[in-house]
């Protein structure tokens, strides 16, 4: 059951973060890379400013931020090279 939690909240906060930073999503699989990989980000930043998260509305908030700044740093390497 948590898998399947993980892939929802992934694609949730994949689809929020792409409509944000490029105003579409990236497909669904690409939405639930995005989103976990996202997760880890958000975790890792609200770990170093001392926040924390529970449940899966705080989950969804946490990887949407950390997915935003993943779609970020990615668009600025682009745009460097």
């Amino acid at each position: 059951m948590d898998l399947i939690l993980w892939l929802i909240i992934g694609g949730l906060a994949g689809w929020i973060a792409g409509n944000i930073m490029r105003g579409g999503g990236f497909g669904v699989l690409g939405n639930i890379g995005v989103g976990i990989v996202g997760a880890v980000i958000g975790g890792f930043l609200f770990g170093l400013l001392g926040l924390s998260s529970s449940g899966f509305l705080g989950s969804l908030v946490t990887a949407t931020v950390g997915a935003v700044v993943l779609l970020w740093v990615v668009a600025k390497l682009r745009k460097s090279s």
